[in-house]
């Protein structure tokens, strides 16, 4: 979600999305995650989970991820239930875990083929899933999608070697693990 927030404060199109069969939120323990189904609204999330124990989940920082959720959106989409359409909007998709590249690759590649044909470059930027790495990765992705913006016209020709230069000059900064590949839809 912080991506979302930072690449959309800069003015960039930015949509988000979940890639597995629930929305999983950390429960009280590693065994009981807090479940919902993707489409509930972050703010009836909020609600359910400040009804069971809204100290607990508020000190365990759910709450006001939930609440940050929904200053961003109305409610959690699943990628996989995106109509082809939509998909094929994007030029780029960035992951941020690479399970979840993996994920969007695999979906990308049963999807039925489009007449367009369009390529979708989708980059893993490999981030631990924490508040202080996630601020660091935002600003990181900025940097990323201002090159790949500043190539629009050629991103397709351009693309590999703009993250290619770029892994080279952050990993003195910010070592990160970048996948990237592209896909046709």
């Amino acid at each position: 979600m912080e991506a979302h927030l930072v690449l959309g404060n800069a003015g960039l199109r930015v949509e988000s999305y979940g890639s597995g069969t629930q929305v999983r939120l950390p429960g009280k323990t590693a065994m009981e995650p807090k479940i919902f189904k993707f489409g509930t609204p972050y703010e009836h999330m909020f609600h359910n989970l400040a009804l069971d124990d809204a100290e607990y989940f508020s000190r365990n920082g759910v709450l006001q991820l939930c609440r940050r959720g929904a200053a961003v959106k109305r409610a959690p989409n699943r990628w996989q239930d995106t109509p082809t359409d939509v998909i094929q909007s994007h030029a780029v998709v960035i992951a941020f875990e690479e399970r979840i590249y993996d994920a969007v690759i695999e979906d990308l590649q049963i999807r039925e083929p489009t007449e367009d044909f369009k390529p979708i470059h989708v980059i893993c930027l490999d981030t631990k899933d924490n508040p202080q790495e996630a601020a660091l990765q935002g600003q990181v992705a900025l940097d990323l999608c201002w090159r790949l913006e500043h190539a629009a016209d050629e991103i397709d020709e351009r693309a590999a070697e703009i993250i290619d230069v770029f892994q080279q000059e952050r990993i003195h900064v910010t070592p990160i693990r970048i996948l990237y590949q592209v896909c046709y839809l």
